[in-house]
């Protein structure tokens, strides 16, 4: 007897390809499982001429696919995790984390070589994250951040078009559509901290479907999961929703023969003038005490204050 999955996903380009991404992961691992991709209209597909700091829906891109999803219309839901609230809806889980792709932000521009260090005094960046705007304003205060919505073609077009002089986009999502040949540099993630759980896509069940739950541990990465949990944590520790200047980026290092678990992060006010960052380090398995570290150590510095401010 064949096993069919229903699996919910958003309808843009790079949504769809993330679902049957899981798709295809899903029928590889599992024997006689099929997959059906169901596309579900959400918020902040249909609002794109607001920048998304002032819509204020910590569920923009979500809340609809979990509604399909607690009425059982779809079985599991595949996000990109970097758009997850902290806070799920009531009877609901994170429980696949297949293996990360690039964490790390990029620059789309008119020129290959482009960098944070040689934007041009002027310079008008467009984004449509607080996160990059504050990292911006503090490491170059002389180039303008303007926002920008739409998917990765529309954003590269107004880069192509002369709106813009470049845009910050995701690594991840410029790679996964094929659209490399845009690419001006990659911004190294320890020079702009990445976005909780940027790269890696989550998948979301119902807690008591034991089914799904399975289907979501036979193709997570167990490395992938664990950094992305760590991420998460600062970010629920501190009260940070998706649209605040903060950020998190965890990864296993190979340091000589051990194996190090290293987790940066920052908050930051949006003029980037208070900035606070740190980097904790530590056995694997302490992943999570260093996440509670992480938090701490910012803390300490005066993160909250930061984030209450921008309240």
């Amino acid at each position: 007897m064949t096993d069919s999955v229903v699996i919910g996903t958003r309808g843009g380009k790079l949504a769809l390809w993330q679902a049957n991404k899981v798709a295809s992961l899903i029928e590889q691992t599992v024997p006689g499982c099929t997959c059906e991709v169901r596309i579900v209209k959400t918020k902040g597909d249909k609002i794109l001429d607001v920048p998304l700091a002032k819509i204020g829906d910590k569920g923009l891109f979500t809340k609809e696919l979990e509604s399909a999803l607690l009425d059982g219309s779809v079985d599991v839901c595949v996000h990109s995790c970097k758009d997850m609230p902290t806070e799920l809806p009531e009877g609901l889980t994170l429980a696949g984390f297949p293996v990360r792709a690039s964490a790390c932000d990029c620059i789309v521009g008119p020129e290959k070589g482009l960098t944070l260090d040689s934007l041009p005094a002027g310079c008008r960046v467009a984004t449509g994250s607080l996160r990059r705007v504050a990292q911006l304003a503090h490491m170059r205060p002389d180039v303008v951040a303007c926002d920008i919505r739409g998917n990765v073609d529309t954003r590269i077009a107004k880069v192509a078009s002369g709106e813009f002089d470049c845009a910050i986009l995701a690594h991840a999502g410029i790679v996964r559509l094929g659209l490399e040949e845009h690419v001006s540099s990659v911004i190294p993630a320890d020079t702009m901290v990445p976005a909780v759980g940027q790269g890696c896509m989550a998948i979301e069940v119902r807690a008591d479907d034991e089914r799904a739950l399975a289907l979501c541990d036979a193709i997570t990465d167990d490395a992938s999961r664990r950094a992305v949990e760590a991420e998460r944590f600062v970010l629920a520790a501190l009260e940070g929703g998706c649209q605040v200047p903060m950020g998190a980026h965890a990864r296993i290092e190979e340091q000589g023969v051990d194996s190090v678990f290293v987790l940066d992060a920052f908050v930051s006010s949006l003029d980037g003038q208070r900035f606070v960052r740190t980097q904790v380090s530590g056995d694997v398995s302490d992943s999570r005490s260093i996440a509670e570290r992480a938090v701490d150590e910012l803390r300490k510095d005066g993160a909250e204050a930061i984030l209450e401010e921008l309240r």
